[in-house]
C-alpha cells in the first residue's frame, strides 16, 4: 500500500546523522516528497558503515524515499537554489551545528516572516537558548549528561543504551510537533517554528527517575535486567544458560507462578514472600529459589510454563534470535547496492504496511532539482 496522507506537501531537509533524518523519513513514508539536501561529500552517517551490501545500516533505515540533492551552501548559487526550495515548501527541517543555518542566511525566524504558512523545524543537542545552547551534541554525550547513563547497566557499571536513543527520542517528538503543526495549518493557515533538542526530548522520558530522585529522595540502583521496584521481574537462566524474563504483577500471578512454574505452591504464602514488598526486601533468597528451577528446565519447558500459568514473558533474544523471530513484518526497500529486506516500520494502517521509497545515492536527484529550482529562479 502507497500511504499519500501527505502528498502534495513539499519538505525540504538539511540534514545528517539521525534525528533530523527520522522525521523526514516519516513524512516521506507518509507520501510527503522530501528533498534531503547534503553537502558535496553527503550526509556523514553514509560512512558509519558498510554493512548493508557496502551502505551504512543507519543510512538506509532513514532516508528511504527521499530525493537527495547535493549542494554547497558556501556558494552563492547554491544558496539562491536552496532559497527557491524554501519558498515552496511546506516544512523546512535542519540539524546542522548550532548558528550555522543562521550564518548561511536561512535563520527560521527570518524564514517564518519571509514565508507565514512554512513550518520551520530546527534539531539541536540543548535546545535554543540556555546556558548550553551553543555547544555540539551526539547520542553517547546525551545518554551520559541527561542522567540515563546512571540509571542503564549493572550495579558493577554504567552501559550506552545501545541503539541512539537521544536521537531517537528527539526525531519521535520533532515529528510528532510537524504532525500537530499541520494539522494547526489547516485551521489558522499560519506555519509556526519547532525546536527540539536531544536533550529535552530525553530529559522528558527520564520524568520518572527525576520525580522519584526530586520528590522521593530515591535513586533506584541499577538492575541490569531486573525491575528495581518489583519482585520477581528479571531475566533468569535456563540449564543451557539462555535467559527468559518474565514478570509478577500482582498476588495472584504470585499465586500461579509457584504452583504452576516452580511446582512450589506453598512458596506463595511464605511470609519472606507474601507481598511484593517481602519479596524485593527478600530477592537473593527468592532468586536463588527461581534460579534452583529454572537450573533444571530447558527455555522451551520455562516458556511453556509460564504460557500456562498466564505469566508475561519475554526470551532474552540475540540478533539471531531477533533475526529469525516469527512475529516479524518484512519490507523490501531499494537501495544503491541492491535491494534490502528490512523489519517493517511500526504502524500497520487497515491491515497493510506502507510500502516503502528507494534510498537515495548521493546527489541521485541533483540534476533534475537543479534544472527544476533552476528555472524557477530564471524565470524569476
Amino acid at each position: 500500500m502507497t500511504n499519500t496522507d501527505l502528498a502534495g506537501l513539499l519538505v525540504v531537509s538539511v540534514e545528517q546523522a539521525v534525528a533530523a533524518p527520522l522525521v523526514s523519513s516519516r513524512l516521506a513514508e507518509a507520501g510527503a516528497r522530501v528533498i534531503k539536501v547534503e553537502r558535496p561529500e553527503g550526509d556523514f552517517a553514509r560512512n558509519y558503515d558498510r554493512l548493508v551490501h557496502g551502505e551504512s545500516a543507519y543510512f538506509v533505515w532513514l532516508n528511504r524515499g527521499k530525493q537527495s540533492v547535493c549542494l554547497d551552501l558556501r556558494e552563492e548559487r547554491e544558496r539562491a537554489i536552496l532559497t527557491r526550495m524554501i519558498a515552496r515548501a511546506d516544512v523546512f527541517i535542519q540539524n546542522l551545528a548550532p548558528g550555522a543555518i543562521d550564518r548561511l542566511g536561512f535563520a527560521p525566524d527570518v524564514l517564518r516572516e519571509r514565508y507565514p504558512r512554512l513550518i520551520t523545524l530546527s534539531i539541536s543537542g540543548y535546545g535554543e537558548d540556555g546556558p548550553y545552547k551553543d555547544l555540539k551534541a551526539y547520542d553517547l554525550l546525551v545518554q551520559a549528561e541527561s542522567g540515563l547513563s546512571s540509571i542503564t547497566g549493572t550495579p558493577e557499571g554504567m552501559t550506552r543504551v545501545g541503539i541512539s536513543i537521544c536521537d531517537i527520542a528527539a526525531g519521535a517528538t520533532a515529528h510528532q510537533a510537524v504532525l500537530q503543526a499541520l494539522y494547526a495549518r489547516e485551521r489558522t493557515g499560519k506555519g509556526r517554528h519547532i525546536a527540539v533538542s536531544l536533550f529535552h526530548a530525553l530529559t522528558d522520558w527520564m520524568n520518572v527517575p527525576y520525580l522519584q530522585y526530586v520528590y522521593g529522595g530515591q535513586v533506584l540502583p541499577r538492575n541490569g535486567l531486573t525491575h528495581p521496584t518489583i519482585a520477581p521481574y528479571g531475566a533468569y537462566a535456563d540449564r543451557d544458560g539462555r535467559r527468559v524474563l518474565f514478570s509478577i504483577q500482582n498476588e495472584r500471578e504470585w499465586a500461579q507462578f509457584c504452583s504452576n512454574v516452580l511446582d512450589l505452591p506453598e512458596l506463595a504464602t511464605d511470609e519472606r514472600f507474601s507481598d511484593n514488598s517481602a519479596r524485593v526486601a527478600n530477592r537473593p533468597a527468592l532468586n536463588a529459589i527461581i534460579e534452583a528451577a529454572f537450573g533444571s528446565l530447558s527455555r522451551d519447558h520455562i516458556v511453556e510454563r509460564l504460557e500456562k500459568a498466564r505469566i508475561a514473558y519475554g526470551r532474552v533474544s540475540t540478533l539471531q534470535d531477533l533475526a529469525a523471530h516469527p512475529q516479524n513484518r518484512y519490507v523490501e526497500v531499494e537501495t544503491p547496492s541492491g535491494q534490502v529486506r528490512m523489519l517493517a516500520p511500526g504502524t500497520v494502517v487497515d491491515g497493510q504496511v506502507a510500502e516503502l521509497g528507494a534510498v537515495p545515492a548521493l546527489g541521485a536527484h541533483t540534476r533534475e532539482i537543479m534544472a527544476e529550482f533552476g528555472r524557477a529562479a530564471s524565470a524569476d
